[in-house]
């Protein structure tokens, strides 16, 4: 999830006051009847000054008065984590993938100093599972099985589709035991949901 702040927009001439949103890729405004968004690959320039930040892009010019986060959020923009920090992936982290494609993601887990273990294994810090239907849901307890106490499990699903969505992935977390904590952009196809085992119910 990302920072919010109640702000002035200003673009133009027209002010109006609501709810400014930095996401991982994008920064939004939502308020008197207005709705912005702005991805950071679309800004040609970003500064912050006197509580104001102030954003170019390709639709224009914008300025946002957010206060004291201001100059936070410019530097966040300016550097937006990567997937891996958003994926919390560490170095010497035991990482299993199961049903997802995706070349790049083996390349970050490897830069990063993972290592990736096969589907028997146990102890693992981070497990990925791609799931493109609520019938594969069900695997979420025998996943849970491989996991350290403190690991996670992160559901990849695709977007919009009417197989699966936000709802039933909660919904067999929560069946499963486990409870969600984050949700992230894995891909311009694909969402991110990280589940973990709650702390009264790991083993001593």
């Amino acid at each position: 999830m990302g920072a919010e702040a109640n702000c002035t927009l200003t673009v133009g001439r027209t002010k109006k006051d609501g709810k400014a949103l930095l996401e991982t890729d994008a920064l939004l405004f939502r308020g008197g009847g207005t709705r912005l968004s702005i991805p950071f690959n679309q800004m040609s320039s970003v500064e912050a000054k006197a509580g104001v930040l102030r954003v170019k892009h390709s639709g224009g010019s914008a300025s946002f008065a957010i206060g004291s986060a201001a100059d936070k959020w410019a530097d966040r923009i300016r550097n937006p984590p990567s997937r891996a920090d958003k994926l919390g992936i560490k170095p010497a982290h035991r990482v299993m993938i199961v049903g997802v494609a995706d070349a790049a993601l083996r390349a970050e887990l490897e830069s990063r100093g993972a290592q990736i273990v096969p589907r028997q294994a146990s102890d693992v810090d981070l497990v990925f599972y791609g799931a493109n239907g609520r019938a594969a849901l069900d695997a979420l307890r025998t996943l849970q099985k491989h996991l350290k106490q403190n690991g996670a499990i992160w559901v990849i699903r695709p977007k919009g589709s009417t197989a699966i969505s936000e709802a039933d992935v909660m919904n067999a977390g929560k069946a499963a035991g486990l409870v969600d904590v984050k949700v992230v952009r894995f891909s311009d196809s694909h969402t991110a949901e990280k589940f973990v085992t709650p702390v009264k119910s790991r083993r001593v």
